[in-house]
């Protein structure tokens, strides 16, 4: 009789932990900046279908990096959630707490389950208030450990680079245009030179306070952007997110379009569909 293969719990976690890490760092990065009036995401998405950044409820944004199939499944189900938990109470009872609570929940058991492996995923969940003082901020990792952000958050990609030029430029109470200026600078910074990110490889929305609907988020559009951005120079080419031995339509956040897969364009439950809500697939 053979001996199973034994490996230490301390190892296992280890190795899946590189493994989730590794993944993640195959994709581009996620800024969310705290302005004078909500919270602002910027992503470089060239995919014009496929939404790293979406609405979940009224006040309430989410934006991922990692396995599109893998964060899109997350996003479905916080919003079955709010929906399912305003019907039932009240939608004041929908708070972004305890959707980022949810979702450390799933993460942090798929994490240490050993049937599958984990999930390649990272997450913002922002809330907007009334005052900015009541915006809050939440970044999931994939091992379902939550961190309360203040000002701003990077993820994916060269986090840790743009994390840099972001604290040494950022500052509280600014304008719409002034961050959208300072994230996509941001998401164009590299160690070794700084490039001009196309205007219509952007994904830029807001959760804006100041919108007379009920619902907050928004997307901001390339001809609105070119506005706000004004002329930057000619474009750089993006860098190549993964080895030529990575498979990158599974591995990063950007995959081949699939006739199949949901797409946040498409309107649902009697929303308007200028914003873009999400939407769940059909069973």
């Amino acid at each position: 009789m053979s001996m199973p293969f034994y490996v230490s719990p301390e190892q296992l976690m280890k190795d899946r932990a590189d493994f989730a890490r590794k993944g993640i760092a195959r994709g581009r990065s996620v800024v969310a900046v705290q302005y004078a009036d909500g919270v602002l995401f910027v992503s470089e998405n060239p995919s014009q279908a496929l939404h790293k950044v979406s609405e979940i409820y009224d006040r309430i944004a989410f934006a991922a990096v990692g396995r599109y199939n893998e964060f899109e499944n997350l996003r479905i189900a916080g919003v079955r959630l709010a929906d399912m938990r305003g019907y039932a109470y009240d939608r004041r009872d929908v708070t972004g707490r305890g959707l980022a609570n949810a979702y450390a929940q799933t993460l942090g058991t798929i994490f240490s389950s050993g049937g599958e492996k984990p999930y390649e995923v990272e997450l913002f969940v922002a809330e907007i208030g009334d005052a900015p003082e009541d915006d809050q901020l939440y970044r999931l990792t994939y091992d379902g450990q939550v961190a309360d952000e203040h000002g701003y958050a990077v993820m994916g990609g060269a986090a840790d680079v743009v994390a840099s030029y972001l604290s040494e430029r950022y500052a509280a109470g600014a304008s719409l245009a002034d961050a959208i200026s300072l994230a996509v600078a941001a998401l164009g910074h590299g160690e070794a030179e700084d490039r001009v990110i196309p205007v219509d490889d952007l994904e830029v929305a807001v959760l804006d306070r100041t919108r007379s609907q009920p619902r907050k988020f928004a997307r901001i559009r390339p001809a609105q952007l070119e506005q706000v951005l004004g002329d930057r120079g000619p474009a750089s080419p993006a860098p190549a997110d993964a080895p030529t031995d990575a498979p990158t339509d599974e591995t990063t956040d950007t995959p081949p379009a699939d006739p199949g897969a949901p797409v946040d364009g498409l309107s649902g439950h009697g929303r308007n569909p200028e914003d873009e809500p999400p939407i769940a697939p059909p069973a």
